[in-house]
């Protein structure tokens, strides 16, 4: 069981504990992006339907101990530079209302097409009220364990080692 205590008090007494699904994670390099702004048409009120507002996101991609770290070369990692491309399009293409829901593409879009195993993504809307620093969701995936596939032959195979022929 892992805990972290900062030495400060806190509303609760009882001392953080990493939930046993990250504490049995492998090491991951993380790649970051920080403070991207764009512009962009969402929300859910009639005055945020009709022209663009900043959007500020954060991203942080976790590789397994990327093979840029012994190779030198862009191509083993995740290219932070074409990620903000991506998001520059997904900005001017998407047709999302919630930020929830544009969170949740960028996670899809950092797993699926930069191959990274864990992402955090923040996304806020600043100044969105005048007594209000920004509002905004924050949220983690890790990307579905690599399943494997059995052809037919493999899934015949699969059946004879266990003791089954198939009829």
């Amino acid at each position: 069981m892992h805990t972290l205590t900062s030495g400060q008090p806190s509303e609760s007494s009882t001392p953080w504990i990493a939930p046993p699904s990250l504490a049995d994670a492998p090491a991951l390099d993380v790649i970051f992006i920080e403070g991207f702004v764009g512009h962009t048409v969402i929300g859910i009120h009639e005055t945020e339907l009709h022209r663009t507002q900043p959007l500020v996101i954060g991203v942080h991609a976790g590789l397994a101990r990327a093979r840029a770290c012994d190779t030198d070369r862009i191509a083993d990692t995740i290219d932070y530079g074409a990620v903000c491309e991506r998001l520059r399009r997904l900005m001017a293409e998407h047709k999302l209302q919630l930020l929830e829901a544009f969170a949740e593409t960028i996670a899809d879009i950092v797993i699926r097409e930069f191959g990274a195993a864990w992402v955090r993504v923040k996304v806020a809307k600043p100044r969105k009220f005048d007594d209000v620093t920004a509002v905004g969701v924050q949220i983690e995936r890790r990307a579905p364990p690599a399943k494997e596939h059995l052809t037919h032959s493999g899934a015949v195979l699969h059946l004879i080692g266990s003791g089954m022929v198939p009829g």
